[in-house]
């Protein structure tokens, strides 16, 4: 699908959303493909992180409202029912870039992601009660309020107003702003620095960070224990400390 690109190289998955007429406007067969390959992604030992974006000056406007018109209410739930949204149960560090409007489903992607990098040109709008919805993924409702806090988080889902970029950086939503000609080469040098690290160590510390949000700090305490314990096993804690005496860079293997 043209719309949906995917490439791999130096350890980095990078999926766009290519339909710049649109905005970026999803439509289901996109969704799907999407979807896929960000499980794609998952499974991939080659990937070390994930990084989706769009194309200048663009990025996601949401569903396509005439795709979604065309179908019955009861065939409006965007694809196979997932516990977890797909970006955050991707296993693996999400990095976005986003040059333009992330709007309801955009705006979506781009909290399910684990760091968000924007362009001035950036505006993320969670437009759903407008449309008599409420937040699709969960990820608004859910992870929103814990990234910007929940009086921050309720006043965006209740008026649909916009969340620029230099906002979207002192809320602490986006880790930084870059003029839109260099926003590509940042997100691919992050997100290549981070696949530098322990694939092993990295799926943990994710699962860690996002379970612990619902935990007590005494389950979240053991189950940080059984992950050091997992780690001090696997062969990529070995070849960390292994690298680190012999001064040279790291082979990390996921294992």
């Amino acid at each position: 699908m043209e719309e949906i690109r995917y490439e791999v190289a130096s350890g980095v998955a990078t999926l766009t959303i290519d339909r710049p007429a649109k905005k970026g406007a999803m439509t289901y067969a996109m969704l799907a493909e999407f979807t896929d390959r960000i499980d794609a992604a998952g499974a991939d030992p080659e990937v070390g992180v994930l990084l989706v974006t769009g194309v200048p000056g663009s990025f996601c406007a949401g569903i396509d409202l005439a795709d979604l018109a065309s179908r019955s209410p009861d065939d409006r739930g965007g694809g196979r029912q997932r516990g977890v949204p797909a970006l955050m149960e991707c296993p693996k560090p999400v990095v976005c870039a986003v040059d333009g409007m992330a709007v309801g489903m955009g705006a979506e992607f781009a909290t399910q992601a684990d760091i968000r990098l924007v362009s001035p040109r950036a505006r993320f709008r969670w437009n759903f009660v407008h449309r008599g919805l409420v937040s699709d993924t969960g990820a608004g409702t859910w992870l929103l309020p814990r990234q910007i806090g929940t009086p921050a988080a309720l006043w965006l889902l209740y008026t649909g107003d916009d969340l620029g970029a230099d906002e979207a950086v002192a809320t602490g939503f986006a880790a930084g702003v870059h003029p839109s000609e260099e926003l590509g080469k940042a997100a691919r040098e992050l997100a290549e620095r981070i696949a530098t690290a322990s694939p092993f160590a990295l799926s943990r510390t994710k699962q860690l960070v996002l379970s612990g949000a619902g935990t007590t700090m005494a389950d979240h305490v053991g189950a940080t224990r059984d992950a050091l314990t997992e780690c001090f096993a696997s062969e990529d804690h070995a070849e960390g400390v292994a690298a680190f005496l012999q001064r040279r860079p790291a082979r990390f293997t996921g294992r």
